[in-house]
């Protein structure tokens, strides 16, 4: 049977740490632009607004970086499924293609762009790990991968506009008023795509916008929550309360967010992911 590694990259979060075939999952690490010790780096250590305050920020791995990490693990697979955050981020599936073009069949390489991030990212590695334990060879999980990956729906609750506004999402303007006047604001992910939705004007209209986004799907399969820092804990203790009266044991889970995904959209960040059935 052909061993097939998964590669993703540092901003995976998994809703849950331990999960069959996690072994054969490998991250691609960070690497911070002028910032050694990345490996230390913690959500936390980031400021809530850029104005005046400087932050690290994530460096796209190269096509030469990811040439060498397929190549490594060229050793001990037969081939490789790397599944990466969406390209509105970064563009780490063009690299990763590029690469596995570079390697001229030396080693079956299969890249996805995952249109998500985080825990959303994350849901469909892990699927991709378990699927490849039970046997499925690299065409399968490739299928496997992108048939899950348009079920994931992603909401992204975001009151430090500013790290938007140095990756180019907003103008200056947007960014400075946003925040001089607390706005949340929330963002769809879907497919890749991250669109403006509303505001947020206070914790209680934010859990109501978080419910009524759970409330367009019929049938999920699990919502994993990504905690900002600091946490939303009273918005997602009142989201869960209301989730188990209405659905009862539906699977969720919570990770607080890391530092790769806080570079991009700030450290205090609510997510939420929703796996549709």
């Amino acid at each position: 049977m052909a061993s097939i590694g998964i590669v993703s990259d540092s901003s995976t979060l998994f809703p849950n740490p331990v999960f069959t075939g996690r072994e054969r999952v490998h991250l691609l690490p960070a690497a911070w632009q002028g910032e050694p010790g990345a490996e230390r780096l913690k959500a936390a250590d980031f400021p809530a607004s850029l104005k005046g305050a400087p932050a690290p920020q994530l460096a796209a791995a190269s096509t030469a970086d990811f040439e060498a990490f397929f190549r490594k693990l060229g050793s001990h697979y037969d081939g490789v499924l790397a599944i990466l955050h969406a390209e509105r981020f970064s563009p780490l599936a063009t690299a990763a293609a590029e690469a596995a073009a570079n390697l001229h069949g030396s080693l079956a390489v299969r890249v996805i762009d995952s249109g998500t991030l985080a825990l959303g990212l994350g849901l469909v590695v892990q699927a991709a790990a378990e699927a490849a334990e039970a046997g499925l060879g690299l065409a399968e999980l490739d299928l496997h991968a992108r048939n899950m990956a348009p079920r994931i729906y992603g909401l992204l609750c975001i009151p430090g506009l500013s790290y938007l506004q140095r990756s180019g999402e907003i103008n200056p303007s947007q960014a400075l008023v946003g925040e001089y006047l607390r706005v949340t604001q929330i963002y769809t992910l879907e497919e890749g795509e991250l669109v403006p939705s509303q505001k947020a004007r206070n914790p209680r209209h934010l859990v109501d916008v978080l419910h009524e986004f759970l409330s367009e799907f019929e049938d999920l399969e699990h919502v994993a929550l990504m905690q900002g820092v600091p946490a939303f804990e009273q918005e997602t203790r009142a989201l869960r309360e209301r989730l188990l009266e209405e659905r009862g044991q539906l699977p969720i889970s919570e990770q607080t967010i890391n530092a790769p995904v806080a570079s991009f959209i700030g450290p205090h960040s609510l997510g939420i992911f929703a796996l549709e059935r």
